[in-house]
């Protein structure tokens, strides 16, 4: 079995990680409600510690990471769960500086059906312009049935190497 270094294998090192937790771990006694009723969705880039760049605490909010933090289905799915079920008001949307889906198209789809024999039922939903995307995305949320909060959403991106947010105006992209 390949290893990632001589500790051995990382999900190895992961669980061993856990134990160690665990063994000091105290329940918080929290409800699955994030106390400051926010819902933060960005992108899985490892380069963003969410918690620490907002400020934010255990049980806060709740987080939605996928790459390019863009709003899809699923990310509509979590964050009506999140309002209707769990008490959300707010939307924190973050994109990020050097992300990967810039140098993606939906030519990746058609690359993976040459490889596998199958093409993803999924969009790759890459992108030029990470302002813009963060527009489409505030808009998705925006005018979403499901969401019954959609008055605070507000959208940012994150600079990977100066840790600073620049909020993006809805009303300033290519149209306006």
């Amino acid at each position: 079995m390949p290893s990632s270094s001589s500790e051995g294998p990382v999900i190895d090192r992961l669980v061993a990680a856990n134990q160690r937790y665990a063994a000091e771990f105290a329940d918080p006694g929290m409800d699955a409600r994030p106390v400051l009723k926010v819902a933060v969705v960005a992108c899985m880039d490892a380069r963003l510690d969410l918690h620490a760049a907002l400020g934010l605490e255990l049980g806060d909010c709740h987080t939605i990471r996928n790459a390019g933090g863009v709003v899809t289905d699923d990310v509509i799915r979590s964050l009506t769960i999140s309002q209707r079920a769990l008490g959300t008001r707010s939307v924190v949307l973050i994109h990020h500086t050097g992300c990967g889906l810039l140098n993606l198209t939906e030519d990746f789809r058609h690359e993976l059906e040459m490889e596998v024999g199958q093409r993803p039922s999924w969009a790759v939903e890459s992108f030029k312009d990470a302002d813009q995307d963060v527009r489409q995305s505030m808009e998705r949320v925006r005018t979403s049935p499901f969401l019954l909060h959609t008055g605070d959403v507000r959208g940012f991106v994150f600079d990977v190497t100066t840790g600073l947010l620049r909020e993006i105006d809805p009303a300033n992209g290519p149209e306006s």
